[in-house]
């Protein structure tokens, strides 16, 4: 199968979660959908939805929640279904 790797649109600060309080939008090894929300960036006080843009599972994140990134920065790894 196909790997294909989600990049980040913006720079700025990747959350994996909704709110500190809340458990993560996905998990390593979590089927997903298309346009399926699995983090956010945070530039200036503005949130912008991370969406998956195929459906498949998520193999891994490559990056960590609240790590500084930059545009094109691969975020997470999908194997697309077939």
């Amino acid at each position: 199968m196909a790997t294909k790797q989600i990049l980040s649109p913006l720079p700025g600060t990747f959350y994996r979660k909704p709110a500190p309080d809340k458990p993560p939008y996905k998990s390593d090894g979590e089927r997903i959908a298309a346009g399926e929300v699995i983090g956010l960036v945070e530039v200036m006080k503005s949130f912008n939805e991370v969406k998956a843009d195929i459906a498949g599972k998520l193999v891994k994140f490559l990056v960590e929640n609240e790590d500084a990134v930059m545009a094109g920065q691969p975020l997470a790894e999908i194997e697309a279904e077939s």
